[in-house]
């Protein structure tokens, strides 16, 4: 299904981050450099889908676009003019489709190959460089080791996309050139500083995990029940005839989704490096904080719900809408003579 990800025609999408400026009045205005920096957060991220849509229906369209994890797939796919297909591929996903993307396996270095997704990428994305689309664009990823932030700005957008959504312990890490490289949310989930660095003016940040740990606090003096109740613990029957040969792949799948109250692995792992975003997230935005804050209210759904972006770009679509006011009022602050222009702009320098 991912065909129509990326290999559709750009159905009204494209970005025109290198359209001309408009000329207003005498002489011609530039337009202040608008930078679109998309956090990460799994399913979450279609949310930004919506974010884009609102910011473009109301004239705001950014020729700088960096993106973590999910935000560099949405990012990129709006860079390359395939935002259509992507919303639409996204607006098709039911539980079925996604468990086919799930190549699990006990050796190797994730429990998802991602093989699967990878190839669909490779079909739809192609040879596509960073370098080659209309406005500038990078994702965030982190080398294993090391732990450096890396900033992919150049080679094949399909790369740089797989490097920065590897989640660790969920998808294998990925080698670009001579690093390997796992989800940039680990450094830097909201890159609002790699939109500056690219030469953003005025920088929109879309935060997912806004509304996940906000009101999180210490519990103290807590422990078990001083006579805790019995637990049965039922023996699964083993499996009989052909059952046998297919229980093995079921197995794994009902480990890692979890079942009957207890978290299974993939929740376990995400959940905590949720928890470590949220953190690592406030003190990078408490650092460097971006122009104009957008923050979906996302967090009553999980990572891997992606049969829910309707509700999802819906989300986002109101968060942008909210925001709208306050990003005007900055354009009209570097340029008040184009404010109430189209705010469509020149590429960055």
């Amino acid at each position: 299904m991912l065909e129509m990800l990326m290999g559709g025609s750009h159905n009204g999408s494209e970005p025109a981050g290198s359209e001309p400026a408009d000329k207003v009045g005498l002489g011609s205005i530039r337009r202040p450099v608008i930078g679109l920096a998309l956090g990460g957060g799994a399913a979450r991220g279609f949310a930004h889908i919506g974010i884009i849509r609102t910011l473009i229906a109301h004239g705001i369209v950014p020729n700088v676009v960096v993106g973590t994890s999910i935000g560099g797939v949405v990012g990129g796919a709006y860079a390359a003019g395939q935002l259509d297909a992507l919303e639409d591929w996204a607006r098709s996903l039911q539980p079925r489709n996604i468990l086919s993307y799930l190549d699990i396996r006990l050796n190797g270095s994730g429990l998802i190959g991602g093989a699967k997704l990878a190839a669909q990428l490779e079909t739809a994305i192609g040879q596509t460089l960073i370098e080659d689309l209309p406005l500038k664009f990078a994702t965030v990823a982190t080398e294993v080791r090391t732990g450096h932030e890396i900033w992919l700005t150049h080679g094949r957008i399909v790369d740089a996309m797989r490097a920065s959504y590897a989640l660790p312990g969920i998808f294998s890490p990925v080698l670009v050139g001579d690093r390997w490289l796992v989800d940039g949310a680990l450094v830097n989930p909201v890159p609002v500083s790699a939109a500056r660095a690219l030469g953003a003016e005025i920088v929109i940040a879309a935060n997912l995990s806004s509304d996940v740990f906000t009101h999180s606090t210490t519990i103290y003096s807590y422990g078990a029940a001083a006579h805790p109740p019995d637990v049965l613990i039922e023996a699964t029957p083993p499996r009989r005839g052909l059952g046998k040969f297919f229980s093995a792949e079921r197995t794994m799948k009902r480990e890692f989704f979890g079942g009957g109250g207890r978290p299974g692995i993939s929740s376990v792992m995400v959940d905590a490096f949720n928890i470590m975003q949220d953190r690592i997230t406030r003190a990078r935005l408490a650092g460097d904080p971006p122009d104009l804050l957008i923050t979906p209210r996302v967090g009553q759904i999980g990572w891997f719900d992606f049969h829910r972006a309707n509700d999802l770009i819906a989300f986002g679509s109101r968060a942008a809408e909210r925001a709208i006011e306050p990003i005007q009022e900055a354009i009209q602050i570097l340029a008040p003579e184009s404010g109430k222009a189209n705010t469509t702009l020149e590429k960055a320098p």
